[in-house]
């Protein structure tokens, strides 16, 4: 079972905690993280792109020129596609790009991500985040102490408005609750710091 060092807000130790290698300690599975990555960039597409056929385009109801004797091709409409104006061919239509992802492969990719972040050491845990009051200048402080200042970051904690509004102006820095950790923002930042309780909530929800 491997352990890792819990750090203060100010980069001191001051404890360690073991992690279950259920969740921190498996071979990472890189074509279910892929899948599930895919599906969660799939599903916030908005797939309203859409192009008009040439039952949409205006004009053309009624045949250019007769069908015979003109010496000409004989046409029905000058909204077919191949006429200036006309309808377009096999063009893109509203559609939904979402497709479904097994709720083990999820959680599997979540446990791959996890496993291979701790064994990166890209991995920060810290007991607690604090915050009186809004600070982004405190939350800068925060990530120097911890080494890691500059770097893109993920912090996953409490569903605490301060922590948030403290981080939020960090350029580098991203913030969810433990409720919303996924897949792709566990592997879009290159360090995560979980506080203490998350990465027990966590670690249980995926055990």
């Amino acid at each position: 079972m491997a352990t890792i060092e819990i750090k203060t807000a100010e980069g001191k130790k001051a404890s360690t905690a073991e992690l279950a290698d259920s969740v921190f300690g498996i071979e990472p599975n890189i074509p279910v993280m892929h899948q599930v990555v895919r599906m969660q960039r799939a599903s916030w597409r908005a797939g309203t792109h859409s192009t008009k056929t040439r039952g949409n385009v205006s004009g053309g109801g009624k045949k250019p020129w007769r069908q015979k004797g003109t010496g000409r091709a004989r046409q029905g409409t000058i909204r077919a596609p191949h006429w200036r104006g006309g309808g377009v061919v096999f063009g893109p239509h509203p559609r939904s790009y979402a497709f479904k992802v097994n709720k083990k492969e999820i959680k599997l990719a979540i446990r791959s991500a996890l496993s291979a972040k701790l064994a990166d050491g890209e991995l920060t845990v810290i007991d607690k985040l604090e915050f009186e009051k809004p600070s982004t200048k405190q939350a800068i402080a925060v990530l120097k102490a911890l080494g890691i200042e500059g770097r893109t970051t993920l912090v996953i904690g409490d569903e605490d408005v301060n922590t948030f509004l403290s981080f939020r102006n960090i350029p580098t820095m991203d913030i969810v609750p433990v409720s919303d950790a996924n897949t792709y923002e566990l592997l879009d930042n290159k360090h995560l710091i979980f506080t203490e309780e998350a990465l027990r909530t966590l670690e249980e929800a995926m055990a």
